[in-house]
């Protein structure tokens, strides 16, 4: 009798600690999702950001562009008056500051175009990661309630 008992005392050891280790997985699967989720949420709020910042480079580039434009159109009538007048100089000089302000502008928007690819590939594989870590928390508790 004493021999039984102490038998169902250690399977019921043995079944505890098989339990505690389930638990300890759960909250590192829980801790690892946690975590997944405020990364894909500081990822989105970036990408919310830079989504505006592109959008404010964009319609810098097109008022460059504007300007580019206005002064093309400027200094095609001071080569009608003349190619060395002092408005034709400054015009040309506005027109050099204007196109290394649109390169830069489009510099810019080409590295923001790559990052914002970077996050979204990253955000993919948060999402798959999230979706790994639910499909096992999921699996471990249905273990649980069969």
């Amino acid at each position: 009798m004493t021999g039984d008992l102490t038998s169902l005392i250690e399977q019921h050891q043995k079944e505890s600690w098989e339990w505690k280790q389930k638990e300890s997985q759960w909250i590192r699967d829980k801790n690892q999702l946690d975590g997944n989720k405020r990364i894909i949420e500081e990822l989105s709020t970036k990408m919310v950001e830079l989504g505006k910042r592109i959008k404010e480079v964009e319609e810098e580039n097109l008022k460059l562009i504007k300007k580019t434009q206005e002064a093309i159109g400027e200094m095609t009538i001071v080569k009608g008056i003349g190619m060395n007048s002092p408005e034709m100089r400054a015009a040309q000089a506005k027109i050099i500051e204007l196109e290394g302000t649109l390169g830069s502008a489009q510099d810019i928007n080409d590295n923001h175009q790559r990052y914002n690819g970077k996050l979204q590939t990253r955000l993919t594989e948060v999402e798959e990661d999230n979706k790994r870590l639910s499909k096992q928390i999921q699996d471990l508790n249905n273990r649980l309630s069969s």
